[in-house]
C-alpha cells in the first residue's frame, strides 16, 4: 500500500447538539471506526445530551452519557469534508468547497424515548447511506 489516504471527515450540526447530531455522530464513529473523522456541534448548545437520546442509544448498544454538546466554530466547519446540518438554518456557516447536506429530521428535545426511537433509526439508516458513500 502507499502513503496513507486521508480519512474523510463529517461534521453533524443541530441547533442544541443534544439530539439529533449527537446520534449522528455515534452512529457513524459506531460503524466506520477510524475509517472517517467525526464532529458535532450546535449553533446554541445545550448543557447536557437530551436523556431520552442517552437512553435511546443505550438501547442500540451506544453510549453517549459521556458526550456534551459543543458549540459549532468556524474551524469545524473548516476542517470537515461534509457538512450535515439538522435544522439549523441560516446559523449553520456556508464554505465553498464543503459539500452540504441537510437532514429534515424530527426535534427530539422534549420527547420520550418512545418518540426518539424512530429518529434514531432514521438517522441509522442515514448514516449507513453515507458510509456507503464515503466508501465508494
Amino acid at each position: 500500500m502507499s502513503a496513507a489516504i486521508p480519512r474523510p471527515s463529517v461534521l453533524f450540526v443541530c441547533v442544541h447538539n443534544a439530539g439529533r447530531s449527537q446520534m449522528a455522530a455515534a452512529f457513524l464513529t459506531h460503524l466506520a471506526g477510524e475509517r472517517v473523522e467525526v464532529r458535532s456541534a450546535g449553533s446554541t448548545p445545550a448543557d447536557t445530551v437530551n436523556p431520552a437520546v442517552v437512553d435511546a442509544m443505550k438501547e442500540v448498544g451506544i453510549d453517549i452519557s459521556a458526550e456534551t454538546p459543543k458549540v459549532l466554530t468556524v474551524e469545524a466547519v473548516q476542517a470537515s469534508d461534509v457538512v450535515i446540518t439538522m435544522g439549523c438554518g441560516d446559523t449553520c456557516p456556508v464554505f465553498p468547497g464543503k459539500r452540504y447536506l441537510d437532514w429534515q429530521l424530527d426535534d427530539p428535545a422534549g420527547q420520550g424515548v418512545d418518540e426518539v426511537r424512530p429518529i434514531r433509526d432514521e438517522i441509522e439508516q442515514r448514516i449507513r447511506g453515507l458510509l456507503t458513500e464515503l466508501d465508494g
